[in-house]
């Protein structure tokens, strides 16, 4: 097995050898993904450029599309996972988000006067900067930890969660409530942070130890930090938010939020200044297929991307129980001596490349029922601040808030709560798809009333419900069809964003929201305010709607799969299927 330096070309660099690198780069992807959430924050700037240049709701719900369309379209970063190295990567998304940010940042302080498709092009490519941010974070910690897939998924795309309520409170303490400021942030403190740290994103050699409870207890750390983070950041928000703090408060508020962030560093540390002998001793027996010229990317022609690397390491690696004849078929394959892949296509559960997955019904699926549940809840999102003003709740910096919060826990949630039925029941991971998007319905039916006081129940159960739906699509999509394209897979399931909020946003909500304005205020040419029930209410029985088929639908997907969990979880922890002949 040719190790890791990526396929031909440039690849991803070199794998660093050790047990403490994968947690810096788990670490370092904390920051990473917290500066990769600036699509989150749209609305807390929205009002300030509908404001400046004078837009309608619906001018302003199209730039909600452009802001998803940038956070989502990720195929391009996608694709060069595993031609570029992550630091790469970091440098092209920060400076999507330099130019793109700057951009706005120029036309709402009227620095310079711009046509409105000026602007959506650069709320693209700024909010882009996310797509190539999370690939690059995402993709190297999958690599790096493959058997923790649901924990790490829920745990990187966790903190993006967070990062709402990050910029938030750095918003509301540090700014002074200034949209131009924020924008000046995101222009130049995600380049920043992405500089200091691309160093230590980086592929390394894969932890495959899935008995290591030295392991197990690292990563209930980290989510028990990033809990305490999400808590915090939720509690001081609030009390910014009600208080009047004094400038020294708000400075200590935003120090011990920086050194939250910092925690997930301990790791490492504590691994330097107290090294496990024992995890030294086990890479030999562990991987065996691992050696010298395979880290350091010997035969760099014939070398696989190390996330399929890590793949093929779970099966002649870990577990020894295949025949002597399977592995020298396989050996002989890799040498080209047999093709198997012309006598059949990959199996569920195998390596597929993005096109072989594409013409399977499972990953239809998938993508359809994740789009009913990030597709619906994207539209509450975007429009969050105008819903709330809609029921009399002006305060839209603690709905943006709570949902962010929420959205943290439900990635957090989905990642461990999969794991761990996954591995002692078999239990398919879109399961927890099915029951969210149930209890969506009944939220959806909640925001309809137009009560005041159900938004905050309504904002709670949505966001919880919203982070789930993102926290078991990732490792579902490494399972079913492998880690070989996992990039691009990913990447296209994110489609379902601007998919969504082109839709149910832009093309249902705001013309909703703008006729109902319009009746509301018949002598005003064009009214920017709509208040009452009516003004989102039909959209919120249209994503009901949407849900309940995707509960349906998601039935009917859980059903095709269960066999495959079955299968790949029969051990316990996760079994790659390549020696197996069950199924097809």
């Amino acid at each position: 097995m040719a190790g890791g330096g990526g396929g031909g070309g440039p690849g991803p660099g070199k794998v660093k050898a050790g047990s403490r690198p994968p947690w810096v780069g788990l670490a370092a992807a904390v920051w990473v993904q917290v500066a990769a959430g600036s699509a989150y924050v749209f609305p807390l700037y929205s009002h300030a450029v509908k404001e400046a240049l004078g837009y309608d709701q619906k001018g302003l719900t199209m730039l909600g599309v452009g802001n998803d369309v940038g956070e989502n379209v990720g195929l391009v970063p996608g694709v060069l996972a595993n031609r570029l190295p992550p630091w790469l990567i970091l440098v092209i998304g920060s400076a999507c988000a330099f130019f793109g940010f700057g951009t706005l940042w120029l036309a709402v302080t009227k620095t310079v006067a711009m046509p409105y498709w000026v602007l959506w092009i650069a709320l693209c490519i700024g909010t882009n900067s996310s797509a190539w941010l999370g690939t690059a974070a995402l993709v190297t910690n999958m690599r790096n930890f493959p058997l923790s897939r649901g924990t790490v998924a829920g745990l990187i795309k966790g903190y993006v969660a967070v990062s709402a309520a990050v910029y938030t409170e750095t918003f509301n303490g540090m700014l002074g409530n200034s949209a131009t400021n924020l924008l000046l942030l995101l222009a130049l403190g995600i380049p920043t942070a992405c500089i200091v740290v691309m160093y230590f994103v980086r592929p390394c050699t894969p932890s495959l130890d899935e008995d290591n409870s030295t392991e197990h207890s690292h990563f209930m750390y980290t989510q028990v930090s990033s809990v305490v983070l999400g808590i915090y950041l939720m509690v001081a928000t609030i009390l910014g938010d009600t208080l009047k703090l004094s400038q020294a408060v708000t400075y200590l508020l935003f120090g011990i939020m920086i050194l939250l962030l910092l925690a997930p560093l301990a790791i490492p540390i504590k691994m330097t200044l107290y090294p496990n002998k024992q995890t030294k001793e086990k890479p030999s027996t562990l991987a065996p297929s691992y050696s010298t010229d395979s880290l350091s990317g010997a035969d760099p022609e014939n070398s696989e991307p190390l996330l399929g690397s890590a793949t093929a390491t779970l099966a002649t690696g870990v577990h020894e129980s295949d025949d002597s004849t399977d592995l020298d078929v396989l050996l002989a394959e890799g040498e080209g001596a047999v093709n198997l892949k012309k006598k059949r296509g990959p199996r569920r559960g195998d390596d597929f490349t993005f096109l072989e997955a594409l013409v399977k019904a499972d990953f239809w699926l998938l993508f359809i029922v994740y789009f009913c549940g990030v597709g619906t809840g994207v539209t509450v999102l975007n429009n969050l601040a105008q819903v709330g003003m809609s029921v009399g709740a002006n305060d839209t910096t603690i709905l943006l808030c709570l949902f962010g919060f929420c959205n943290f826990v439900g990635r957090i949630l989905g990642g461990s709560v999969s794991e761990y039925f996954v591995r002692s029941r078999m239990l398919p991971r879109p399961f927890w798809m099915m029951c969210t998007q149930i209890i969506m319905v009944v939220t959806f039916l909640l925001f309809a009333t137009g009560l005041h006081s159900l938004i905050y129940v309504s904002t709670t159960l949505l966001g919880i419900c919203y982070g789930v739906q993102f926290a078991v699509m990732i490792p579902t999509v490494s399972e079913l069809f492998g880690l070989k394209d996992f990039g691009l897979m990913y990447n296209f399931m994110l489609l379902v964003n601007p998919l969504g909020a082109f839709f149910f946003s832009a093309l249902l909500a705001g013309y909703i929201y703008d006729k109902e304005a319009a009746r509301q205020h018949p002598g005003v040419l064009e009214p920017s305010n709509c208040y009452g029930p009516d003004c989102f209410r039909v959209t919120f029985y249209v994503c009901a709607i949407v849900c309940c088929c995707g509960t349906l639908l998601s039935v009917f997907f859980i059903a095709r799969i269960k066999p495959v969990y079955q299968m790949l979880y029969a051990s316990g922890s996760f079994r790659h299927p390549r020696s197996q002949q069950q199924l097809h």
